[in-house]
């Protein structure tokens, strides 16, 4: 009996111990809730949309930022180098240009679906989210609303292939290179390509906002963010 009582004592007083390490090392965290943790997360991820996802909305928004530009999918590069081949080369340059254009006007119109779908996520693992890596937060809101906003988005894109005439020039580029001998015919589904680089694009956008506030403190806007945020710079 004595010694099931040492030991337990000893249990005890390591247990003791190591949360004294952890309230040590994070001492804010015990008092904090995720309620106030989740709101800070999600005031981060809005502004990467107020302050990074509306670049992606300008002219060349997408076109000229390389780490989002909207490249050909593998099926259209040998139409584009058969284009080329074939002395019709601006046509498959404009034909790059206006897939850009069709994810510029698609999010233009499809930012309230992003801004909504931050307000309505449930940070159930908040306080891990926040102590994870610099983009965690932006992770998961990729991880956790990708299928829904992609039902949402795509007609948008749908629409903005209409709107921007991205339609009409893939539908000239397709017919001229499926005309070409010897060559073997596509037909590629434009609207879910570009839907899905185009939610790509807003995601690292809003990743490029999150590991700013995360690594610079001068980002940190609002009392919410100091005080959230300083949790994770004692990790």
């Amino acid at each position: 009996m004595k010694k099931y009582l040492l030991v337990l004592a000893v249990f005890s007083l390591s247990s003791c111990a190591e949360l004294q390490q952890i309230a040590t090392q994070y001492p804010t965290i015990g008092a904090a809730n995720n309620i106030n943790i989740a709101s800070g997360l999600k005031e981060a991820l809005n502004n990467g949309i107020t302050k990074q996802v509306t670049k992606l909305t300008a002219t060349d928004g997408f076109y000229t930022n390389a780490a989002v530009k909207i490249l050909l999918p593998e099926e259209l590069r040998k139409v584009d180098s058969g284009l080329r081949a074939i002395g019709l080369s601006s046509l498959a340059d404009e034909g790059l240009k206006v897939l850009n254009r069709a994810a510029e006007d698609a999010v233009k119109e499809a930012t309230p679906i992003f801004v909504s779908a931050v307000q309505n996520m449930s940070f159930n693992d908040a306080k891990s989210i926040l102590l994870g890596n610099n983009t965690a937060a932006t992770s998961y809101l990729q991880t956790s609303t990708s299928t829904a906003l992609y039902a949402k988005f795509n007609p948008v894109i749908k629409n903005s292939f209409s709107k921007v005439g991205a339609d009409k020039v893939w539908t000239n580029i397709i017919n001229k290179y499926n005309s070409i001998p010897l060559v073997n015919k596509v037909n590629p589904d434009l609207n879910d390509y570009v839907t899905n680089q185009a939610m790509n694009g807003v995601f690292k956008m809003i990743a490029v906002e999150e590991q700013n506030i995360r690594t610079n403190i001068s980002a940190r806007t609002s009392p919410l963010l100091q005080s959230v945020f300083a949790m994770q710079d004692k990790k």
